[in-house]
């Protein structure tokens, strides 16, 4: 309690400076740009070229369903000209925040997208907030965040749409192949098992049904009734592999493996890239990895 207070009062504090000074380009004329998280800071990087210098609140490999920003986290943003966004409900811990900063412009980056819902827990029928994991979707952050930055800086209008088209041809070469493969994989091998509900849009484009623990990681994990109900359903469809995510404790997968005899295949990544050195640096990299090891787990014998 003393933690979430001090931040709200961090928040408040850094509120009325970031109005007064923030300017409309950052330092050499560039627009700078703040995102919630990781994966939108490296899509807005590759959209926005050199026209923009664009900063993540979270870190890599930030948990970023229940993250508690720090005082620090939050002053990168403030002289910001521009904030995106995922929205659906995921970055609630950014809202008071945005909120002290009224006038500073923002943008959603799931506008237009028809959310899948949620099933199960006390989520259940609440948007999924997952949209970038789905070539279709992904589609619509690049065109989302274009759009944004041709409203903040109408001049770069045309860099923007450029660098977005090129882009979405890159996100298309890396998901596309790998969904081919996916979708040709035998019916019954097409079960994705994973400890969060996180890849309900990868699932649909994949054309496999999903298995999970828990919908959102902010959860009770690896509950005795969410195991059951997971290896109940691995035995019934003789599912032959599980997976879990970079943000989350591998345990629970590995204990469901154990007790149905599946195999572990291995770890996803879906909240947050890794630093620089690590195996997913960049959003690209991060569907490539994930979905070659996805394809790959359900394919091994």
């Amino acid at each position: 309690m003393k933690r979430r207070t001090f931040l709200m009062a961090a928040c408040a504090g850094l509120a009325a400076p970031a109005i007064s000074v923030r300017p409309a380009l950052a330092q050499g004329g560039r627009l700078k740009v703040a995102t919630t998280f990781t994966i939108l800071a490296d899509m807005a990087r590759n959209v926005a070229g050199d026209r923009a210098e664009v900063v993540s609140i979270t870190k890599p490999g930030a948990e970023i369903h229940n993250y508690e920003p720090t005082p620090s986290d939050l002053i990168g943003a403030r002289d910001a000209s521009l904030v995106l966004r995922n929205g659906l409900n995921l970055e609630l811990w950014f809202e008071q925040f945005l909120r002290n900063l009224d006038d500073m412009p923002s943008a959603t980056l799931t506008d237009g997208i028809a959310p899948m819902p949620i099933a199960g827990g006390h989520y259940d029928g609440k948007p999924n907030p997952h949209a970038w994991m789905a070539l279709d979707t992904a589609l619509v952050y690049v065109d989302n965040i274009a759009a944004a930055l041709s409203q903040a800086d109408p001049q770069g209008e045309g860099a923007y749409r450029a660098n977005a088209g090129r882009y979405k041809g890159q996100v298309a070469r890396t998901i596309g192949p790998l969904r081919d493969a996916a979708r040709a994989l035998p019916e019954a091998r097409r079960w994705l098992v994973t400890s969060e509900g996180a890849f309900s849009y990868l699932a649909r484009d994949f054309r496999l049904n999903e298995l999970f623990l828990w919908p959102i990681n902010a959860d009770a994990q690896g509950t005795p009734q969410q195991v059951r109900r997971v290896v109940d359903a691995i035995r019934q469809h003789k599912i032959p592999v599980v997976f879990s995510e970079s943000t989350v404790s591998d345990r629970p997968a590995k204990q469901i493996a154990a007790e149905t005899g599946a195999r572990y295949g291995g770890v996803l990544y879906v909240d947050s890239l890794s630093g620089p050195d690590g195996p997913v640096p960049t959003y690209l990299d991060l569907l490539r990895v994930t979905c070659e090891t996805i394809v790959r787990g359900l394919s091994d014998g």
